[in-house]
């Protein structure tokens, strides 16, 4: 097996060297700020097969996204229970296409190429988010990555053109009983 091979048992299985590392992984990212950059990959095998490379223009960053249904106000003017509009509110995009869209935000200037759930607890998810400097001298000379550098792939989490955003617009389901699904929602 490779070393890859290795490293992928290792998060699938999740044995107790696993659940201590994770722990003291949790305590640690728990203070980081909400977006951060990380020289590293976590998971290194999951970067590489979602189009990660170890050169200049590779950037990697870190998003912590809270978990649960999202707060609504209670209305003011009488309504019955059932049309309050409080409970079950849940946004249409996933957490993973959320987390791609601050972390772009907070990095204007790069293009999200894809990202990776990491690790998990009862208030936040932690995804890894892969991003790559469309100026850079290295990626306009790669001919595996430089389409990113293209003016129509400008802003691509924005537009769901990543593979979370694709899924969560239901691109990836295809043939009968998908009619209703695509035009999708943005929102």
């Amino acid at each position: 097996m490779s070393a890859y091979k290795y490293v992928s048992k290792f998060w699938k299985e999740r044995n107790q060297d696993f659940r201590r590392l994770r722990i003291s992984r949790l305590i640690q990212w728990r203070r980081d700020p909400t977006v951060i950059r990380i020289e590293n990959p976590t998971r290194v095998d999951r970067a590489r097969a979602l189009g990660f490379r170890r050169k200049k223009g590779y950037i990697m960053a870190r998003v912590r996204v809270p978990r649960g249904g999202r707060r609504k106000s209670r209305p003011k003017s009488g309504r019955r229970s059932k049309r309050m509009g409080i409970r079950r509110i849940t946004p249409k995009k996933s957490r993973q296409w959320i987390a791609e869209e601050r972390c772009w935000r907070r990095f204007p200037n790069l293009e999200v190429l894809n990202s990776y759930p990491v690790l998990e607890d009862g208030l936040h998810r932690w995804f890894e988010v892969i991003l790559v400097d469309p100026h850079a001298p290295e990626i306009l000379s790669d001919q595996k990555i430089n389409w990113i550098c293209n003016r129509s792939s400008r802003g691509r989490v924005a537009r769901g053109k990543t593979s979370a955003g694709q899924k969560s617009r239901g691109l990836h389901r295809r043939g009968k009983g998908t009619e209703h699904i695509r035009p999708s929602y943005d929102r």
